[in-house]
């Protein structure tokens, strides 16, 4: 039987900080990355947008795969 280590408060808000930084910097990547598809796309080249879907869906499954663990921690 695994015993369920708890956390204590200072080790959640260190997750938790953690967690934010992640998400700040994948918002960050996905903005750019619509900025540099726009960009791309209206100058005619329109091969980058299924690549760049795929990666913001990555970047999307990302941040709900940390959000699921921050609920899992409650």
């Amino acid at each position: 039987m695994a015993l369920k280590r708890h956390l204590t408060r200072a080790q959640r808000t260190t997750i938790v900080y953690g967690v934010l930084c992640f998400v700040l910097m994948l918002v960050v990547l996905q903005l750019w990355l619509l900025t540099a598809t726009m960009n791309a796309f209206l100058g005619g080249d329109a091969d980058v947008v299924w690549p760049s879907l795929a990666a913001s869906l990555a970047c999307l499954l990302l941040n709900l795969g940390l959000l699921r663990y921050l609920y899992a921690q409650a």
